[in-house]
């Protein structure tokens, strides 16, 4: 893990709690429309998507170029009961520490890398490579969530979402003239903002654009990797996701792309301000492998 940075938050304050979810089953929505989708050009496909134990694909590995449609890496779990996956959605926050509770790889631990979706349906966590093999649907996965009502101290303007301390903590920051900044891989333009918008902050994710390939290339985001911190510019996600002059977001590479229109990367949001508080600057290597130390 990186050296902590100095900025001054109310973590001495915040309560953690315990939330678990079962190792989710991926799954399709009724016919007639599905199994198949359609890409951005009306190509119909069938390709695997989120949910379930992926084995092949970790939080490092890139984000594009998978025969996929918004794979989560690792492990993804959640609750049948609505209101309980709500809140294991909200409150696991990306760097918080879970342990396999039950089947063949009980004790292992992991950390929660991302949150699924447009409607939060799962909560995203690395789990190890060896004993992702020995897991299976079902498995329970129990999470310390810690960070739910963290504030930074000295910029109030700035809100918070879903991220641990320890994340916070170890992110690079600047601060300057009432402003804070932090370590970024890419800013990403406000035009290719995608599926989410309009949606609650709370928990969930936002996709990128990503059907002009060419655009992508010049900006460099074709390179982006899953755990990735990325800017999105103009983006104020204080409460729902939206448009606005000025504002910034800062979020996690938490999901591949994906052949529709409007699904490319997901991105969790880790934070945001309206007008300017918080800044961003490029910072190599600015990946949750790196700033967290996760391994296997």
């Amino acid at each position: 893990m990186n050296q902590r940075n100095t900025v001054a938050t109310n973590e001495v304050d915040l309560v953690a709690v315990s939330v678990s979810g079962a190792v989710a089953h991926p799954g399709f929505p009724g016919l007639p429309a599905e199994p198949y989708r359609l890409s951005a050009d009306g190509t119909p496909f069938l390709l695997p998507t989120y949910g379930g134990i992926v084995y092949n694909v970790s939080v490092g590995d890139r984000a594009f170029g998978w025969a996929a449609d918004c794979i989560h890496p690792g492990v993804s779990i959640g609750q049948a009961d609505g209101n309980w996956n709500r809140g294991l959605n909200v409150f696991a926050c990306v760097g918080n520490r879970a342990r396999v509770m039950s089947g063949e790889a009980a004790g292992t631990t992991g950390v929660v890398t991302g949150k699924s979706g447009r409607f939060s349906e799962q909560v995203i966590v690395h789990i190890p490579h060896e004993a992702r093999s020995r897991m299976t649907v079902g498995d329970q996965v129990l999470v310390r969530a810690e960070g739910v009502g963290m504030n930074l101290t000295d910029h109030p303007d700035v809100s918070l979402k879903g991220i641990s301390g320890g994340l916070l903590a170890a992110l690079p920051a600047e601060e300057s003239d009432g402003q804070i900044a932090f370590g970024v891989t890419a800013q990403v333009p406000a035009h290719l903002v995608g599926a989410g918008l309009g949606l609650t902050s709370e928990g969930g994710s936002l996709h990128m654009q990503s059907t002009d390939r060419k655009l992508l290339q010049d900006l460099g985001l074709d390179q982006l990797r899953l755990g990735d911190l990325v800017a999105l510019e103009d983006t104020d996600s204080r409460y729902n996701h939206g448009y606005l002059r000025g504002a910034r977001a800062i979020g996690v590479v938490a999901s591949t792309d994906g052949p529709r229109a409007g699904y490319g990367p997901g991105i969790a949001i880790l934070m945001t301000a309206p007008s300017g508080q918080l800044g961003s600057f490029e910072s190599a290597d600015t990946n949750l492998v790196q700033l967290l130390g996760i391994e296997g």
